[in-house]
């Protein structure tokens, strides 16, 4: 076993702290990484305060993941030491479903093992990226390419691929309009995959406090929600929009922006119920969706294209240290876009 510094939450109302964790001894296929930079998603939050359910503690969060392999087992054929390598929401899954077959790990029909506060196949409770290595099966590690800084990459492990996905599924392209609710660390991703898809791209925001931020990562159109008008303005028009708010969603104002046979899918996890009634549906054979993130082939997919096309998310890198004021600053959402940690911090 191997022994890490990290850093973890203790119960759902008090701060993280400095602790330890034992890593797994490399099975066959595992691969041992040593972490360079975890980014931080709402949904760390999220889950050490228990808005959720119930988790077991102490409880080690991040799935956005970045490093470098120190190790690997005697039958990995997929990664090498010195690999340049990352590890996303899922860190395993039962492999051989109908849905694992495809590639959809994040479907898998005997639940996938989270990379944290999943229970592990032998089951032990998983612990995230907020610590100085992990060991991942070799499955489930993706190749960050080399036009991509670690950084930077950490955060399109759950960001990037959150908004790849339901891009590529609803065939956003150079004839459809898309809509990016919000602008923040999973819309501002979103904004720049869709730019570059060739889609047609608004953002719709609270406010316009964010608009030259919107404009410059590719949106062609930004409107502020706040304002009654703009729903009248844009009825009718979008092919697909994409939720990615967690609070105050009034789901039939934004059906009503769906132009026919439009999807509104739902990204961000609100914790009220969602309403809308069936006329809007019916009038326009439009439809209300929900996206996961991505099975291991389409976030290798994700990252090449973002290679491709120049495709980083706008970061703000940390030190262990600062992870608690973090947190309160996304609360409020005090971030432009997203916070990474150097881990190599863990040492202080």
């Amino acid at each position: 076993m191997l022994t890490v510094n990290a850093y973890a939450a203790v119960s759902a109302t008090e701060p993280l702290v400095p602790t330890t964790i034992e890593r797994r001894d490399l099975g066959p296929h595992d691969v041992l990484i040593d972490i360079a930079y975890a980014g931080i998603c709402h949904s760390d939050i999220h889950t050490v305060r228990g808005h959720w359910g119930e988790i077991s503690y102490p409880q080690v969060v991040g799935h956005e993941v970045v490093g470098i392999v120190r190790e690997v087992g005697p039958e990995v054929t997929r990664h090498a030491v010195g690999d340049r390598v990352g590890v996303g929401c899922q860190s395993n899954s039962c492999q051989n479903c109908a849905q694992c077959d495809k590639g959809n790990e994040q479907y898998c029909l005997n639940g996938n093992v989270q990379t944290y506060a999943g229970v592990d196949v032998d089951g032990t409770i998983t612990q995230g990226g907020y610590s100085q290595a992990t060991v991942i099966h070799e499955r489930f590690v993706l190749r960050i390419p080399d036009g991509i800084d670690l950084d930077k990459a950490a955060p399109l492990l759950c960001a990037g691929i959150t908004l790849y996905s339901p891009l590529k599924h609803w065939n956003a392209g150079k004839d459809s309009k898309v809509a990016v609710v919000g602008l923040g660390g999973l819309g501002h991703v979103g904004v720049k995959i869709a730019d570059a898809l060739g889609a047609e791209v608004t953002v719709l925001s609270r406010t316009l406090s964010k608009k030259d931020d919107g404009i410059a990562f590719g949106a062609d159109h930004y409107y502020a929600t706040e304002d009654a008008d703009t729903f009248d303005k844009l009825a009718g028009q979008f092919d697909l929009i994409l939720n990615t708010v967690s609070t105050g969603v009034d789901t039939e104002k934004y059906v009503n922006l769906l132009a026919v046979d439009g999807t509104l899918v739902m990204l961000g996890r609100p914790s009220e119920t969602l309403t809308s009634t069936v006329m809007p549906l019916n009038m326009g054979r439009r439809s209300i969706a929900g996206s996961g993130n991505g099975g291991i082939p389409e976030t290798q997919e994700m990252l090449e294209f973002c290679a491709a096309h120049d495709i980083t998310p706008e970061i703000e890198v940390i030190g262990a240290e600062d992870i608690n004021d973090a947190y309160e600053r996304v609360l409020k959402s005090d971030v432009r876009y997203r916070f990474v940690i150097d881990t190599a911090t863990l040492d202080d």
